[in-house]
């Protein structure tokens, strides 16, 4: 039986009696008459019974050219026909090999091999254990801690969660995690070290704190874990201009592997290939993932320095090999994808694209600030964050039980829009190739479904 055919009240009963969703809490889940989606469109997903929502949010941050785009579709199909996978282990594939040279073409400089695996959270836990592994094997051996950000998130895993900041996703699990240092995180809105909120008249607090912590444990810091120009899920939090580049001052001086999570912002989300790239600041390792297969198969990469890659060199016996893979690690079609994908920035110079859409989604959110209970806007390229609060003058934020985020994205989806809501912060991350008539649509939605929830 084809499940396609299957109609809107047969899906949702499967769905309630079997899946199991993420982020989700169940018990309001079960029952209730939940999008089916079955298909998609450009910008669109179409659901069971053929209503179209305009996709806000990239397929939670992963599509890059919009939903079956044919390209890519021929691509994988293509790739199906010749192999579906090969293992990396004792061999390689035609398709790992050309995508890694690829990747590092288009990489900041100085970064030189590629390690594959399948999503974020694995990307961000291989380059832990590289830095480790590295400073291990390069005779520093006190060198075992990392230094995370508050409100940061680097996935789901174990070693990912050790290095992420954001309570209500990791401090349930706080006996299972390795212990780390944390460092403040550039939330002007919010910042606890200057209440002015201006990063420009504090003079980034934020990283001299940042710089003190680095002095104070330099001898024992393997490595520090940032997610370069936003923190995604701490609520779209733009970093200001000139932090990550003197991150990676800080961790020249004191000599720390710089880890830079691009999973989120990689792939001209920023408005650049990489966020790194617009500070001109090149990372020890680099882990990349969602928009590299734009959103269609599950592919992610470490990208590393020849300088760590070599620490890892040396005779059979001396054990200094890099004992971590996956199954599916390569995945040919996955890599076919990203291929396809990677020519069609280039072909459609995508990149060029975009600075029209950015000015036009940065007027949007500045023309909201006139609404009584928005408290702040983020934008960094094609990413937007609005927050909103009870209070804008004292900055009050919504009670958590209030679900104010949950209520306006609701809303949003009698404008035909698909959001999701980071608590009180409304999320703007829609598809790079949108249209500027679509992304007019996606900027109206937004605003009429705040007001209709918050006035």
């Amino acid at each position: 039986m084809n499940v396609v055919e299957l109609d809107t009240e047969t899906l949702r009963r499967y769905d309630s009696d079997y899946l199991w969703h993420p982020f989700t809490q169940m018990s309001e889940w079960e029952g209730a008459e939940n999008i089916i989606i079955t298909r998609g469109e450009g910008s669109y997903i179409i659901d069971s019974d053929g209503n179209r929502y305009l996709d806000g949010v990239a397929a939670i941050w992963t599509n890059v050219h919009g939903h079956c785009k044919k390209e890519i579709n021929d691509a994988i199909k293509e790739q199906v026909d010749r192999l579906e996978h090969a293992t990396l282990l004792g061999l390689s594939n035609d398709r790992a090999a050309l995508l890694a040279k690829r990747l590092i073409d288009i990489a900041p400089p100085g970064l030189a091999k590629v390690f594959y695996s399948d999503n974020g959270s694995t990307a961000v836990e291989i380059g832990v254990k590289m830095a480790f592994q590295y400073q291990q094997q390069t005779g520093k051996t006190e060198k075992k801690k990392f230094i995370r950000f508050d409100n940061a998130y680097h996935g789901d895993t174990v070693g990912s969660m050790s290095v992420g900041g954001i309570a209500i996703y990791h401090e349930v699990y706080a006996p299972l995690l390795f212990p780390t240092i944390m460092a403040p995180s550039p939330y002007c809105y919010r910042c606890p070290l200057s209440p002015e909120g201006d990063c420009t008249k504090c003079g980034l607090l934020c990283l001299k704190e940042l710089e003190r912590l680095m002095e104070k444990h330099a001898h024992e810091l393997a490595g520090l874990v940032i997610e370069p120009s936003v923190q995604g899920a701490g609520g779209m939090i733009v970093q200001p201009p000139g932090f990550v580049k003197g991150v990676r001052e800080l961790c020249d001086r004191f000599d720390v592997l710089m880890i830079a999570d691009e999973v989120a912002v990689g792939f001209g989300r920023t408005g650049a290939m990489f966020a790194c790239g617009k500070e001109g600041v090149t990372p020890d390792i680099m882990a990349i993932s969602k928009g590299i297969s734009a959103g269609y198969l599950p592919l992610a990469a470490t990208l590393t320095t020849r300088k760590v890659y070599d620490a890892f060199w040396g005779e059979y016996s001396a054990l200094k090999t890099f004992f971590h893979g996956h199954t599916f690690t390569g995945n040919p079609i996955a890599c076919a994808a990203a291929l396809a994908s990677l020519d069609i920035f280039e072909n459609e110079r995508l990149l060029e694209q975009l600075p029209e859409k950015i000015d036009y989604i940065q007027d949007r959110l500045q023309r909201l600030m006139e609404l009584p209970h928005v408290g702040d806007v983020r934008q960094e390229g094609m990413i937007g964050g609005i927050e909103l609060v009870r209070d804008r003058h004292t900055r009050e934020p919504y009670p958590w039980e209030e679900r104010v985020g949950v209520r306006v994205i609701m809303e949003a989806r009698k404008h035909g829009l698909f959001l999701r809501p980071l608590g009180n912060v409304i999320v703007v991350f829609p598809p790079l190739s949108i249209s500027m008539d679509e992304l007019t649509i996606l900027m109206d939605g937004i605003e009429a479904s705040i007001r209709s929830v918050t006035e």
